[in-house]
């Protein structure tokens, strides 16, 4: 019998990415909190865990030490959405099994990878159970796993979930884990659980094999979030559930008074928060109960910080493919919604939330409090050629009313067992491919750009954007928030740092900006240069001149001097 007092344990952070549940950096998931909390309660001193992501043990092999030398190696990780990742990689199916294979102890495997892996991270695959040579697999939660398997001194467990004093516990006690992150604290996450589980049973989604929504309590998540906070953590995200408005109420209809009760805890155990955003948001509670979700989403705008995005679950705009796949929102209330939430948080710290939705001249220079994010799936069952002229017509709608929306994610299905798309598999989204390519090209020319000038019109500031890489000349980074923006700056500056930037031009999908307030007196000819109103002859006018004792004696037009002040 191992004595857990004895007893050390690595924890490697594959990365995860759900539908309502996202883990790579800067974010760390609920995963390894979970289980280290976990591990904690059941006699484990906290100075007998270890914590490494998977980048960290890619960077450095002395590290492997800690994963070969452990009584207990716990593999945290899985992807069931696709995406594309600049603060890591997930981990693929061959590093997990090397984990397995380089452990001397006991192992166990748990996370979304217990629905299946593919050959690679990304859409259009069919994804297959395995156990990828470890000891055990965590088929329930992988907290109460590690839990159980320390309690029975390590002879195995039963796969079961976790109860809601355990997690109560559990997220609580699992907050240490946090200051072993590479990240922690100026450049990290905190993905937060308020639920899991959803009301809904869509053909491709696997959070329905979670159950039915299960509320965790707001005194529960504001403990959590005050045991982070004491350990450094600034930055949180209610990403953990399928529908922010639906917390603490029945799994429907929205409960105001429950989210007060949340967000106002969070604010006053974490008063110097750096973000404070959120993720799912189901657009049928909005237009179901139109009255409680703008309370609801007023309470939301009150309380975030600016730039928080509100992930709508469209994934189709045609009526076939709704039917097919169990979609609960059809392209009309999608609209609807995406017009409310505009009408009660499209406003920007300065404005007049009565004003919303605020954009064009004489709008505040910051990003809007709280925005929809459109959500686009290819290959479900009953898409054909139409399809894709549905969604461009309903994304081309809410440009053309005047609204906006933060961010559209097209993507293409992964097909999990005990799911509906199970049976049809990856094979209409690998028939559609060449169809799908020419469509996603078409929305970000003629959809993103034009929505992200609106969204982030030239002039608009962006605080504490974190550099990140070089690339071509150019420095890249991003603020810490739900799909930050990239920013990409002339120059090769600091890595690491965080620096305000005011936005000068747009990609499709990223924007250029320049270090806000600039300084002409030690600007480079590119940042000049880039500026609207200034070309390479006046910005070479411009340093030719320097120094100023004042951007008076440049003799600029306001929109140019918008970057000085």
């Amino acid at each position: 019998m191992t004595d857990p007092a004895t007893l050390s344990a690595t924890i490697v952070d594959g990365y995860v990415d759900e539908p309502a549940h996202f883990g790579v950096p800067p974010y760390i998931s609920t995963y390894p909190r979970f289980t280290a909390g976990a591990l904690v309660d059941a006699g484990v001193p906290e100075s007998n865990v270890t914590y490494h992501t998977i980048d960290e043990l890619r960077d450095d092999r002395a590290k492997w030490a800690d994963v070969a030398d452990a009584d207990l190696l716990i593999y945290v990780g899985g992807m069931t959405v696709p995406g594309k990742y600049v603060g890591g990689t997930p981990a693929e199916p061959d590093e997990v099994r090397e984990l397995a294979w380089v452990a001397e102890g006991t192992t166990v495997m748990g996370g979304p990878i217990r629905f299946g892996v593919g050959e690679e991270n990304a859409g259009g695959q069919d994804m297959q159970r395995k156990n990828l040579d470890y000891d055990f697999v965590a088929k329930g939660d992988v907290e109460a796993a590690v839990y159980d398997l320390v309690d029975s001194g390590l002879e195995g467990f039963g796969n079961r979930m976790r109860d809601n004093a355990e997690l109560d516990r559990w997220a609580a006690k699992g907050a240490f884990v946090v200051e072993q992150h590479p990240n922690h604290p100026e450049h990290l996450i905190c993905e937060m659980e308020t639920s899991r589980g959803c009301a809904y049973r869509c053909s491709f989604c696997t959070e329905p094999l979670y159950g039915n929504p299960a509320f965790r309590t707001a005194d529960s998540v504001v403990k959590e979030v005050e045991n982070l906070y004491n350990r450094g953590a600034r930055h949180f995200r209610l990403g953990r559930q399928a529908d922010i408005l639906a917390f603490g109420g029945d799994g429907e209809a929205p409960n105001p008074d429950a989210l007060r009760r949340l967000y106002g805890g969070i604010r006053e155990v974490a008063p110097d928060l750096g973000t404070l955003h959120l993720d799912n948001m189901n657009p049928i509670t909005i237009t179901r109960w139109p009255e409680k979700s703008r309370e609801a989403i007023r309470i939301i705008a009150e309380h975030n910080t600016p730039g928080d995005t509100a992930a709508f679950g469209l994934e189709s705009a045609d009526p076939v493919v709704q039917e097919e796949n169990n979609l609960n929102v059809s392209a009309e209330e999608c609209f609807e919604a995406v017009k409310i939430v505009n009408e009660v948080a499209g406003w920007r710290p300065g404005d007049d939330p009565a004003d919303a939705p605020t954009f064009g001249d004489g709008a505040a220079n910051r990003l809007p409090k709280l925005l929809p994010g459109i959500n686009l799936l290819h290959g479900l069952i009953g898409e054909r050629e139409e399809t894709f002229d549905h969604n461009k017509r309903f994304l081309q709608r809410v440009y053309d009313e005047g609204l906006m929306v933060r961010r559209i994610n097209i993507r293409q299905v992964m097909a999990f067992d005990g799911t509906e798309m199970s049976g049809t598999g990856a094979s209409i989204a690998n028939d559609h491919k060449q169809l799908f390519k020419k469509y996603k090209r078409e929305i970000r020319e003629e959809i993103d750009r034009p929505m992200l000038r609106r969204v982030t019109p030239a002039g608009t500031v962006l605080p504490n954007v974190h550099l990140e890489y070089h690339q071509d000349g150019r420095t890249f980074g991003r603020q810490l928030g739900t799909y930050p923006l990239l920013v990409g700056i002339p120059g090769e500056r600091e890595l690491g740092r965080t620096i305000d930037v005011a936005v000068v031009d747009h990609g499709y999908r990223s924007v250029t900006g320049i270090p806000y307030p600039l300084d002409f007196n030690d600007a480079s000819m590119d940042e000049l240069s880039s500026i609207p109103g200034i070309g390479k002859s006046t910005a070479g006018d411009i340093v030719v001149n320097r120094p100023y004792e004042s951007h008076d004696e440049l003799d600029l037009d306001a929109n140019i001097l918008k970057y000085v002040q």
